[in-house]
């Protein structure tokens, strides 16, 4: 039983981020098509989206690990 509260953990940590990063990538996809003039600096910000978005997902994982062996 171990285990239940470690896969409660990462698993609802990771929704959260999966949804956010698949909206940023369909908003900046969208902006790209509407603006490919301004795709490189659309590209930046949502390269720095997706890592602050997967920062919580890690931050899950943290929590995940120290369920499990704390």
């Amino acid at each position: 039983m171990d285990f239940l509260p470690a896969g409660l953990a990462i698993g609802l940590g990771a929704i959260g981020p999966g949804i956010g990063v698949g909206l940023l990538v369909a908003g900046a996809l969208q902006a790209i098509g509407r603006n490919p003039e301004a795709a490189g600096e659309i590209r930046n910000n949502m390269v720095l989206g997706i890592v602050f978005t997967e920062a919580i997902a890690i931050y899950a994982l943290v929590v995940a690990l120290i369920l499990k062996f704390v």
